[in-house]
């Protein structure tokens, strides 16, 4: 090796949370109107009462997605989806979208207006306006980037880094449902590949693959709380699995976390499909991701305002950092948290 040449690193090396870390440690804000930059679900522009968030999200063919088993429809309902639910993470309402596609040429016009009539389609859901975008050619595969922007009166903003001590962990709906209908879908693709007659056996599992192929963003939990007058202290959602969500909260305010594993929420047929596969249910909801249900922490005054709401659920509370990052087992033992879900530069690590 020539003593003057750089050495490479791989990204691998970084993993996903890392590489954004280094690629964005430099960067320092120059307008008033940028609020807050990268390192929250959506970036704040605004310099009056009512501010702007901005979202953005990559989707790749091969790494996020996988054409042997995804409707094209489906894809584009999901690809706007997942960018919405960023929105509500930081408790505002998505208004505009611009998408941008570079497709190959393996994708025909046909192809391509069925992807953008799921992503109309979720508009129409959402009432998001699509404002622009663009699209080129691809050398090979996929690519969807969509950005959408949202709106938030400026004292109603929920961030990442401003959970309290004793503070009340809660989550909406259940978790580990997304990750098992991935895991059911690649089985069956894998049984095609070995034979293109037999045909796949998914009778029986609409709730999983529903949560893997078209999720929800859950708008329906913001209003909730705001009906409710209760005002989520910080708030992330669930797209990388619930220990690595948790640790940003954590990380972000200083602080560390108990979360209970018998109170954590997971739908019957996850636990059916997960005992199938030989994986603990609870491993499937903490390190699954792309359930994007909102993880929230909220002060113990407001038990009593949350205690009886259907679809949202108490796992756990927030301590002092000494205390660390912890799972309670069944057991009573505690366990360190560890961040094992989704990293898109090594898919599921």
């Amino acid at each position: 090796m020539i003593e003057n040449e750089k050495q490479r690193t791989e990204l691998s090396e970084f993993g996903e949370f890392g590489l954004i870390d280094h690629l964005t440690k430099n960067i320092k804000l120059k307008h008033k109107s940028s609020i807050t930059g990268v390192g929250d679900d959506a970036a704040v522009i605004g310099p009056g009462d009512k501010q702007m968030l901005v979202t953005t999200d990559l989707l790749i063919e091969g790494i996020h997605f996988d054409m042997t088993y995804m409707p094209l429809k489906h894809l584009g309902y999901k690809a706007a989806v997942v960018n919405f639910s960023d929105i509500i993470a930081m408790n505002g309402l998505p208004t505009q979208m611009t998408i941008g596609i570079s497709a190959s040429n393996r994708y025909s016009v046909e192809a391509l207006e069925e992807i953008y009539s799921g992503i109309y389609l979720a508009c129409e859901k959402y009432n998001v306006d699509v404002v622009g975008g663009d699209t080129t050619s691809s050398v090979s595969n996929l690519f969807i980037a969509i950005t959408v922007i949202g709106e938030i009166d400026k004292s109603e903003i929920v961030y990442r880094n401003t959970a309290k001590e004793n503070d009340l962990i809660c989550v909406s709906g259940d978790l580990g449902g997304a990750y098992m209908g991935l895991l059911l879908l690649e089985r069956e693709k894998e049984t095609y590949k070995a034979d293109p007659n037999m045909q796949p056996e998914l009778s029986g599992f609409d709730y999983i693959l529903g949560r893997q192929l078209k999720p929800e963003a859950r708008m329906d939990i913001i209003n909730l709380l705001r009906d409710n007058k209760i005002a989520p202290s910080s708030m992330i959602d669930i797209s990388d699995g619930l220990a690595s969500e948790i640790k940003h909260i954590c990380k972000n305010s200083n602080l560390g976390c108990s979360i209970y594993e018998d109170k954590i929420p997971i739908n019957i047929v996850t636990v059916s499909m997960a005992e199938e596969f030989k994986i603990d249910p609870t491993i499937a909801a903490l390190s699954g991701g792309e359930d994007y249900e909102l993880l929230f922490t909220i002060s113990q005054a407001d038990y009593d305002k949350i205690k009886d709401l259907e679809e949202i659920t108490i796992i756990g509370h927030m301590t002092n950092k000494a205390s660390g990052e912890n799972l309670i087992s069944r057991s009573g033992t505690s366990i360190q948290l560890k961040a094992q879900g989704w990293d898109a530069m090594n898919k599921y690590v």
